[in-house]
């Protein structure tokens, strides 16, 4: 059976997804990714209340025009204390698609298909993707290792078509496309469409300091490293002198206190609280603190640019 397009899942022109980026994404960035003719996501967590996020759902369907789509990515693990409540109005405002990331999104689905949502799930190997499928996802979004933040373990060309070969589902690639050539290249890997990020953080839209914006413009591939200090899982970060003043490994309390069965939820939950805190002060306001996250795409971005002007280099 032929596996629909990613055009034909969400009724865009374009196939691709500007990824969901914490504090990166808002309602501006997605409007005029949707006016650009592709779909665009917000983590659920970029809003602090319930009723904030309600708003912003209002703002996006008002702003909705034909050829473009919108979405909110829900963390469906523990560690996401407001997430219950963030599924409950997702489904009850109506929105195209949710992406979940880190846990299980069994619960995600069965709400979100009830409301005629489609529910897009993040893997990073064929196992997971497996699971998947058997929950009902109508889509997996491949992590790959060129990802931004938190990104998987095998290249793009070899997990899409693992993904392929052992499931029927249709695959969305995310990470390594910076350009045009990149875009098409994971087309011919047997992907239906893209999810693309770092290259969306240097964008007048983009809710980060300039500071931030201009880093990505400044440093390229060979300045992304993997952190374990922001959310206890390795994460991209660029290394910063700051990154490289603090290191990216656990200290050996954290290490040891991961250790601890009855205690690792817990130190993971304050450690990703902690990370969190210090990201967020690092992409809002200029400080020499500069946790900044992205991903080796980043390559590509040589100047600040709009979002329309973005995703014309790709489909242009």
């Amino acid at each position: 059976m032929e596996k629909p397009t990613l055009n034909s899942l969400l009724n865009t022109t374009y196939p691709i997804i500007i990824a969901p980026m914490f504090l990166v994404s808002n309602t501006k960035m997605v409007i005029e990714g949707m006016k650009s003719g592709v779909a665009a996501c917000i983590p659920a967590l970029n809003y602090r209340t319930l009723e904030e996020l309600k708003e912003a759902i209002y703002e996006l369907k008002a702003a909705k025009v034909p050829g473009g789509s919108f979405g909110f990515n829900l963390i469906v693990n523990k560690s996401n204390i407001k997430y219950k409540e963030q599924l409950r109005i997702l489904c009850e405002e109506g929105v195209d698609f949710i992406i979940t990331s880190l846990g299980s999104p069994e619960e995600t689905i069965n709400e979100a298909h009830k409301a005629g949502i489609k529910v897009f799930c993040d893997v990073t190997d064929l196992k997971f993707a497996k699971k998947v499928e058997e929950l009902g996802a109508d889509a997996i979004i491949a992590v790959n290792n060129e990802a931004g933040g938190h990104r998987g373990n095998i290249a793009p060309e070899v997990l899409i078509k693992q993904l392929n070969e052992g499931t029927s589902l249709p695959v969305i690639s995310a990470g390594g496309v910076g350009n045009k050539q990149e875009l098409e290249k994971m087309l011919s890997y047997g992907a239906i469409g893209v999810s693309i990020g770092s290259p969306f953080i240097a964008s007048v839209e983009a809710g980060v300091s300039d500071e931030y914006k201009q880093a990505c413009v400044d440093y390229g591939a060979k300045d992304i490293v993997m952190t374990e200090r922001i959310s206890g899982t390795p994460c991209t970060v660029i290394n910063t002198p700051y990154v490289q003043k603090i290191g990216t490994k656990q200290t050996w309390l954290e290490n040891l206190l991961n250790k601890n069965k009855s205690l690792k939820k817990w130190v993971k939950m304050i450690r990703f609280m902690i990370g969190t805190s210090a990201v967020t002060k690092a992409a809002t306001q200029a400080t020499y603190k500069t946790v900044w996250v992205a991903g080796p795409s980043i390559q590509h971005s040589t100047e600040i640019g709009t979002v329309k002007s973005i995703v014309e280099k790709f489909v242009k």
